[in-house]
């Protein structure tokens, strides 16, 4: 009986669909084992496809692992840019407007989880889409202070950056499924940032 050959590029094969596999399963290679610890002919081999079809979409282990950091970071920049207060929203709506965009920031790590570890912790430019996620956070909330919506008087940039750590801390340990789902998760965090801990009774 022969072995059974790996899958090339064939004529007529969706080359779209092939280079999304390897994508995938690059994805979660190093999120498992890190950058230097994952090797394409894994990929390949999980992926059923030779080396040279590897190549045909990517030049190098280090091009495919860019190209899911900037996956990664054009979803979360778009979701940043997205969660801009307006400036006729209504009270009863703030809350729900901020829990929204929060949960869609932790949706985006739930249904990505393997590209979202990679450009969150794994990558070394982590700490730059971390730095650059707050800055465009603290604008926003500065925004969103000279529009009324909240004190003008507090350090916006430590209320971002502790927004940002609790998203990560939280995304990361993975409350959901469990505890909390992404949902409850948002609603909680959205709750503490606007109302605080002390009881207004």
């Amino acid at each position: 009986m022969f072995p059974l050959k790996k899958r090339g590029r064939q004529i007529g094969a969706n080359g779209e669909e092939s280079r999304k596999l390897l994508l995938k399963i690059a994805a979660t290679q190093f999120a498992l084992n890190g950058f230097h610890k994952t090797k394409i002919s894994e990929i390949v081999k999980e992926a059923d496809v030779t080396q040279p079809t590897f190549y045909l979409y990517f030049k190098s282990k280090d091009a495919i692992f860019q190209e899911l950091i900037d996956i990664f970071k054009e979803k979360l920049y778009k979701h940043v840019e997205e969660s801009r207060i307006p400036l006729d929203i209504g009270d009863e709506d703030l809350q729900q407007k901020v829990s929204y965009a929060i949960y869609a920031v932790f949706e985006l790590f739930q249904e990505n989880e393997e590209v979202a570890r990679i450009g969150f912790i794994v990558s070394e430019d982590s700490i730059e889409i971390k730095k650059f996620m707050t800055m465009r956070i603290e604008q926003n909330l500065v925004e969103e202070a000279k529009d009324g919506h909240f004190h003008s008087g507090l350090d916006l940039g430590i209320a971002a950056t502790s927004l940002v750590g609790a998203i990560e801390y939280l995304a990361v340990t993975k409350l959901w499924p469990g505890t909390h789902t992404a949902k409850e998760l948002a609603e909680d965090l959205t709750k503490l940032f606007l109302h605080g801990l002390k009881n207004n009774r």
